[in-house]
């Protein structure tokens, strides 16, 4: 039996959820494939699947095994890429996840330009703003906002200071009126975003002095265009990247408030960062892609 053809066939009928799928899928006979599994679950003296008439499921050492085996074989793909890395052009397959907003705004112009660069990638860009798990996602580069994670496991290589600004629309302050001290926020409706905590609180700094405020506001939200989209109508005052919001504040639409505090909701700097696996790092398609895409988030979004 040849093992590594058959954990091959095994990750592929788990995947597909019956032999006759997966046997297409492999261009083999369904035959074939099941005396594969047969062999595969002889020579572990256990059962890897449940099979019925109908379907196909994992049993429970199956689905441990299937979680060990997929990761070998994600690494063993990473190892025959970074040997055949050493050609001059970068080739393969990139998986790379995004934040909805800043990917949609920011980052769609790059995709475009990196691929006319490097004809023989292909870019697999996963949209979401949840933290995936780059193992068990197959994302080769993470782009994150936020303070970058302490994983042993991961590489973090970090491009721009997210920075936030409070701000509102001109037609809310000539209103409302126009709050000159962060206290006076208690007054006013905040559009926040949805953490998922009851209370929320934002922090502010001048010098050595520091305020902190609870927010509060009728409108919660886990979406950044949601947030910015109401800001522009009115809703309230709001705390949004200054990637979101630097052009309508140049055009006078968007009023920046409390210039002179720094703001920060959390305890640790924000940042525009990639985050990679570390048996990433030899890879050559990985590496052109975090230099291409810093040097375009210099070029494009402020206090990179």
């Amino acid at each position: 039996m040849d093992k590594l053809h058959a954990i091959r066939a095994f990750i592929e009928v788990a995947s597909a959820g019956g032999f006759s799928k997966a046997a297409r899928n492999m261009g083999l006979a369904t035959s074939s494939l099941t005396r594969l599994l047969d062999a595969l679950e002889e020579s572990l003296c256990t059962a890897l699947l449940t099979r019925t008439t109908r379907q196909v499921t994992l049993t429970d050492a199956g689905t441990t095994y299937l979680e060990q085996v997929s990761k070998i074989l994600a690494d063993l793909t990473q190892a025959d890429e970074s040997v055949a890395d050493n050609r001059s052009e970068p080739i393969g397959n990139l998986r790379v996840s995004v934040p909805v907003t800043f990917g949609r705004l920011r980052l769609s112009p790059f995709f475009a330009n990196f691929l006319q660069a490097y004809p023989r990638i292909t870019l697999d860009i996963v949209v979401s703003d949840a933290y995936c798990d780059l193992a068990k996602d197959h994302i080769d580069v993470a782009i994150r906002i936020g303070a970058p994670e302490n994983d042993p496991n991961l590489i973090v290589r970090r491009f721009a200071i997210n920075q936030r600004f409070v701000v509102a629309s001109k037609d809310y302050l000539n209103h409302i009126g126009t709050p000159t001290h962060p206290h006076d926020l208690t007054s006013h409706e905040c559009v926040r975003f949805n953490y998922g905590s009851g209370r929320q609180y934002w922090n502010f700094q001048k010098k050595t002095r520091k305020v902190q405020v609870e927010i509060k506001g009728r409108l919660l939200a886990n979406s950044l265009d949601t947030l910015h989209e109401a800001t522009r109508k009115g809703a309230g005052v709001a705390l949004l990247p200054e990637w979101l919001v630097s052009d309508e504040i140049s055009a006078g639409t968007i009023i920046r408030l409390f210039e002179d505090w720094k703001i920060s909701p959390q305890a640790e700097e924000a940042y525009v960062y990639a985050a990679y696996l570390q048996n990433r790092r030899f890879s050559r398609k990985t590496s052109v892609f975090i230099e291409q895409i810093e040097h375009y988030l210099k070029e494009n979004v402020r206090n990179a």
